[in-house]
């Protein structure tokens, strides 16, 4: 399942990177900005215009012109304009590559929910039988899967290191609520 999740997230980059490939520069990739503050009873506005660098002016930008004629100038040498340019294929490659993680992170979840627990099950059930093919007469279920665990972590089976890994912290957990709840000891 979870080969088939990275497959599919392989062939939706190739495709999404094959299409950005193809295409010329937006439009809006490229823009020329310009910030004009308050100028005597107008107030302040941000102009944008898709222009060349070059163009990238009050002259070329700012429309309509909101003074007369003769303080264009004065009004011109306010405005601060900047020539902007954006990488709009670097912009989706990363969106993509964040929705294939998000998408594997959501895969992965899945598996623990639904099939974790199941493999857990037959985990648990088969080393309960080797514990009772081992003991003849001894009935006592483990005291803890902890215990069961610690016998079958002798497998080169990463979900059972994995297990134990978990099974041990919670006690560790556990412990520290005992200690700092029921008997007031902070540990250092």
């Amino acid at each position: 399942m979870a080969a088939h999740g990275a497959r599919l997230c392989s062939l939706l980059l190739l495709a999404a990177l094959a299409g950005l490939g193809a295409e010329a520069k937006n439009s809006e990739d490229v823009r020329c900005k310009c910030i004009c503050p308050p100028y005597k009873d107008h107030s302040g506005h941000i102009y944008n215009k898709n222009v060349s660098q070059k163009d990238c002016d009050c002259l070329h930008v700012v429309e309509p012109m909101p003074v007369p004629g003769p303080d264009v100038e004065a009004y011109c040498l306010r405005c601060e304009c900047k020539y902007e340019e954006r990488s709009s294929v670097t912009i989706k490659v990363t969106i993509i590559i964040y929705l294939s993680i998000l998408g594997l992170l959501l895969l992965y979840m899945v598996y623990l929910t639904l099939v974790e627990p199941i493999l857990k099950r037959r985990l648990l059930g088969h080393s309960q039988l080797i514990q009772s093919d081992e003991d003849i007469g001894d009935h006592q279920p483990f005291a803890n899967a902890h215990d069961v665990l610690a016998r079958s972590r002798s497998r080169a089976n990463v979900l059972n290191k994995v297990e134990y890994a978990q099974q041990r912290w919670k006690l560790q957990v556990q412990e520290q609520r005992k200690s700092v709840f029921d008997r007031h000891v902070v540990l250092s």
